[in-house]
């Protein structure tokens, strides 16, 4: 009997952030940062991976290619210096594609738009193709013109800076370009 009421709450509050509108909130504790835009969070009974909507972060290591890209530390340590073990709410903007099946979204923590404080910091650059319908990415753009100005965070590498998208393509290979659904 709790086992099918814990099952029928996840299911409750899964379809409350892909089915609702964008500016339905629900609450979750982040568990895990894997990078500057990917984490884990947990509500009872719910563990969702979400992917930071509007953003692309430096990628890190792994065991394939150890070293990762410029910032792609610096970027997973700021964010799980802001989120990690805090309560945030996540606004949903649907699901990423097979393989990832994570929740698209954006974390707020007390208010304040944390895929944007990414941007603002110099972790992140825009994502602006594929976006979820609702998400105005106008702040992002800002943020990302003052942060490229200002030179910070990776864009203090100026010339030698190489966007996470260009950087997936050359060294894995990769076209995973995310769609919302």
């Amino acid at each position: 009997m709790k086992k099918a009421f814990l099952l029928l709450a996840a299911a409750l509050v899964i379809s409350a952030l892909l089915f609702s509108p964008a500016y339905a909130a629900d609450r979750f504790k982040i568990t895990r940062v894997y990078d500057g835009d990917t984490v884990q969070a947990e509500a009872p009974g719910v563990v969702i991976y979400i992917m930071l909507v509007g953003i692309d972060a430096p990628e890190v290591g792994n065991q394939v290619h150890k070293e990762g890209q410029p910032y792609g530390k610096e970027a997973r340590d700021f964010l799980s210096r802001m989120i990690l073990n805090k309560t945030v709410e996540v606004v949903g903007y649907g699901v990423a594609p097979y393989p990832h099946d994570n929740i698209i979204g954006v974390i707020y923590l007390q208010g304040k738009n944390i895929n944007l404080e990414m941007v603002k910091k110099g972790f992140a650059e825009v994502q602006e193709t594929n976006l979820p319908k609702g998400l105005d990415i106008r702040p992002y753009v800002e943020a990302e013109k003052a942060a490229r100005s200002s030179k910070k965070g990776m864009w203090s590498l100026g010339s030698r800076y190489m966007s996470p998208r260009a950087w997936r393509v050359k060294h894995m290979g990769a076209q995973n370009e995310v769609e919302c659904k």
